[in-house]
């Protein structure tokens, strides 16, 4: 089985990389701007070059980890939304019958009623141009026509978690600081469902491989709502930090508008015989134990 993965040097798609290596009987193949890429493939480029280079490489299925998470609303669009509506206009074309994996986002869910998992079926509200542009490319992907199947990520963490979230950049703080020091954080009142990034990469190479249709839309998530105060604690008793937190820096607005997210789950579970298999005690173990948050992964 031939699977194309684009976005493979970020933080999903480098585990979802090598988790696709260990599957028996597939050969992975990266497509990038990249010239070290085994495909040059550029989301941005028309529909019609897209189409003549997917041809050319004739994958059986093609797992999307390519995304902004911050930019100018121009730039969220163009990657978050424009890119998913070629590639699945150059599939359509090309390769119809291939299987297409997206991964979209918690974020398309926007604000979520406390105490109750939030299920595929529930209404998308999002409140920043992240969540309304991973939004637009989860309505062209499932309006395609084409056998696809959008996993909606909530809160991935782990070794290697960049700094664009606050796993990631809680983890950096407690490396610069001095061991009895202050860490200045935001606001760490919400509740979130973190998932290992491992999971997840385990969830895109179930998808990718599964036989048959798979349902639209799949959340994937821990099915846990962890307190992000308690979070930030746990990874200071890690990191072995004596110092203090304080709460009195400039937080995420778009964190700070939610106040309480978590994963329904069951669909996945049923579709894809997944579930999650890592505490987060030992994301965040690995997390402090990976070189540097966004760096290589051990």
């Amino acid at each position: 089985m031939r699977i194309l993965l684009l976005g493979a040097t970020g933080f999903l798609g480098s585990h979802t990389a090598e988790r696709l290596r260990a599957v028996p009987d597939v050969r992975l193949l990266v497509g990038s701007r990249s010239p070290a890429a085994d495909l040059r493939i550029d989301l941005t480029a028309d529909p019609e070059v897209l189409g003549e280079v997917l041809l050319r490489a004739a994958p059986d299925a093609v797992v999307n980890c390519a995304g902004r998470v911050a930019g100018s609303a121009v730039q969220l669009t163009d990657v978050n939304a424009r890119g998913p509506a070629a590639l699945c206009e150059a599939l359509c074309e090309a390769l119809p019958a291939a299987r297409l994996v997206h991964l979209g986002s918690a974020a398309e869910y926007g604000p979520t009623d406390p105490g109750v998992p939030v299920a595929e079926s529930a209404a998308t509200r999002p409140l920043s141009p992240y969540g309304a542009t991973k939004l637009a490319g989860t309505v062209a992907v499932t309006s395609s026509g084409l056998e696809a199947v959008v996993l909606r990520v909530f809160n991935p963490v782990g070794p290697g978690a960049p700094a664009a979230g606050l796993p990631g950049r809680l983890t950096a703080q407690l490396r610069r600081a001095a061991a009895d020091g202050t860490v200045r954080v935001g606001d760490l009142s919400a509740h979130r469902d973190f998932v290992d990034v491992r999971d997840v990469a385990d969830a895109v190479a179930r998808a990718a491989t599964a036989p048959g249709p798979l349902p639209p839309v799949l959340n994937v998530g821990s099915g846990r709502a962890t307190a992000v105060r308690e979070l930030a604690h746990s990874l200071v008793r890690v990191a072995g930090f004596a110092g203090q937190l304080d709460e009195g820096g400039t937080g995420s607005a778009r964190s700070t508008a939610v106040s309480w997210q978590c994963a329904d789950i069951t669909a996945a579970g049923g579709a894809l015989d997944w579930q999650p298999r890592r505490t987060l005690a030992e994301s965040l173990a690995d997390l402090w134990k990976s070189p540097e948050p966004g760096g290589p992964v051990r």
